[in-house]
């Protein structure tokens, strides 16, 4: 006989039916970033930007006047030629690697935060509620 409740359906574990449809969706949102990864993959495209940004000054005409070369004073080795790509890339790979890599961080410890936050009031109002009936 189906069941035509307007309540939850409830489980022995206590869980209903509408939370075991949505954790899965909700525990991908808030999963971690996994920081090397994340690092990796800004890292590649910060190599992959510098390296285009170079080889563009490099071959355009019209970018010759673009003062890029005071990458120089930042990037140690860094000039304005092919065998400034390389340099470039390495350089733009670490950075971009660092900030990915702190991005992530920053991102997962303020998901933390947010989620003891959460946790923490959830328990305390339930905690509220059963002092209420005693």
């Amino acid at each position: 006989m189906p069941n035509h409740s307007v309540l939850p359906e409830i489980r022995d574990d206590g869980e209903t039916t509408a939370e075991r449809e949505v954790m899965p969706v909700v525990n991908l949102a808030f999963s971690r970033l996994h920081k090397a990864a994340f690092g990796v993959a800004t890292g590649v495209a910060g190599a992959i930007l510098m390296a285009a940004i170079t080889v563009m000054v490099l071959v355009s005409p019209r970018a010759r006047g673009f003062p890029l070369d005071l990458l120089g004073e930042y990037f140690a080795g860094y000039t304005v030629s092919w065998g400034g790509v390389f340099v470039g890339m390495g350089w733009g790979f670490l950075v971009a690697f660092v900030g990915g890599w702190f991005l992530a961080f920053c991102r997962n410890l303020a998901l933390a935060i947010i989620a003891f936050a959460i946790r923490t009031r959830a328990e305390l109002t339930e905690m509220k509620t059963f002092l209420d009936h005693i």
